[in-house]
């Protein structure tokens, strides 16, 4: 098809094949993850509105990565079309693109136009690269061992049993939650670009301390970015971006953050934390309109303190929308947001200095990241010292680990 595209002329017919690409990805995308989903979803429907007809569940065992393929898939077919990319002839290096194994069950989300003339180059191994690769490897797994799955031990119980906990053990698995998906997801990405990078590939930088974000717009350029920048390119614009209108604009804004919601699992839970997302993104953009016509609100709002209650609140924002992402029914969520003002219930049998410290690191990794610490204080070190200080973070993963580590959480999307 994508040859096909390339060689017409007719604009018609290209855009007709482009339709038909993008229609068959998006249809097996939705037969494999969705069927089931649809077929509960209309049962309950129908039940609601007092018919007793039913749906048999159906047996789909859904391809690995296919969340994240099918977005590449899509974005090569219309990046061939928008002429960005040339249609590749060589189908062992399109399904390379596809396939790669190290972005290939929970992204990052490649572009074909970034990684099709990496494939075509000639690859000689070079050790400043696997030094970066190696460093990119144990960072992630420092996340995801030591954050993500320590976090999960405050996280899990209450999640598990949403009204058996009181409000400070509830706020403490909120916030765990969001450390938790943060160190998981970020550590994943992390050891994905550190194996490409020492197998001689590139990929884009997927998180870019997300947690210092001052709004809610801000958070999505700096959270999975690869799928924000993905969104925003083959969705947002597409159903006509900021150009129309304020109406438009943010009608847009919900359509698009629904279906992202939706994206990332067959259940309604998503499809709200997507709408909750879309509902932050139009008010920050009318709030935003406000302080433009407010220089006093502006200044408040930029000062030193301002940043930081922003920061905050964003953050605050997002946690309680990860409430919905994390809970295994629209219920049990409801159940943990109301457990935040619960006098009374059990407490942790888990300190809380590890969710302090656990903050504390992030904060540090967020700041250092910020001011490129890592890389300049990398680039100076003797070898013998850098090796040494790999093998003392690589020896920090092995003891602070707990003792039972999780499946990294996207790879059910």
């Amino acid at each position: 098809l994508a040859h096909g595209i390339q060689a017409l002329k007719a604009p018609g017919w290209r855009k007709a094949l482009v339709a038909v690409s993008v229609t068959a990805n998006i249809g097996l995308l939705c037969y494999f993850k969705y069927t089931n989903f649809f077929l509960s979803s209309l049962e309950a429907a129908l039940h609601r509105s007092g018919s007793s007809a039913s749906f048999p569940l159906l047996s789909i065992l859904a391809p690995l990565g296919i969340s994240f393929y099918t977005f590449e898939a899509i974005n090569y077919i219309v990046d061939v079309y928008r002429g960005r990319v040339r249609a590749e002839h060589n189908l062992a290096n399109f399904m390379l693109f596809i396939l790669f194994f190290p972005h290939l069950i929970a992204g990052p989300i490649v572009r074909a136009r970034d990684f099709l003339p990496q494939i075509r180059r000639r690859k000689r191994w070079d050790w400043m690269r696997t030094q970066v690769g190696l460093r990119f490897f144990l960072m992630g797994l420092f996340k995801k061992w030591v954050i993500a799955d320590r976090m999960a031990m405050f996280a899990d119980p209450v999640f598990a049993h949403p009204t058996t906990y009181s409000a400070v053990a509830v706020w403490m698995a909120v916030i765990a939650y969001s450390l938790e998906i943060y160190g998981d997801f970020s550590g994943y990405t992390d050891m994905a670009i550190g194996t490409a990078h020492m197998l001689g590939y590139h990929l884009a930088k997927n998180f870019d301390m997300p947690y210092l974000s001052a709004n809610v717009a801000e958070f999505w350029r700096r959270w999975h970015i690869s799928l924000s920048t993905w969104l925003r390119d083959y969705l947002f614009i597409p159903l006509g971006g900021s150009r129309d209108g304020q109406w438009k604009t943010c009608r847009n804004l919900l359509i698009t953050m629904t279906l992202g919601g939706l994206w990332h699992g067959a259940s309604w839970t998503f499809v709200v934390w997507g709408v909750l997302h879309g509902l932050l993104l139009i008010g920050h953009r009318l709030f935003q309109g406000v302080c433009e016509r407010s220089p006093l609100w502006t200044c408040a709002l930029r000062s030193g303190p301002g940043t930081a209650v922003r920061v905050l609140f964003t953050f605050l924002c997002v946690s309680l929308c990860w409430v919905f992402f994390r809970a295994q029914s629209f219920g049990d969520a409801l159940q943990v947001l109301s457990g935040l003002v619960r006098r009374h219930g059990e407490y942790l049998p888990l300190s809380r200095m590890g969710l302090v410290l656990t903050v504390i690191v992030v904060l540090a990794c967020h700041l250092l990241a910020r001011w490129n610490i890592w890389q300049r204080v990398a680039v100076r070190l003797p070898a013998p010292v850098l090796g040494a200080c790999y093998a003392l973070l690589l020896t920090l993963c092995l003891v602070l680990a707990p003792p039972a580590s999780k499946p990294f959480i996207y790879f059910q999307f």
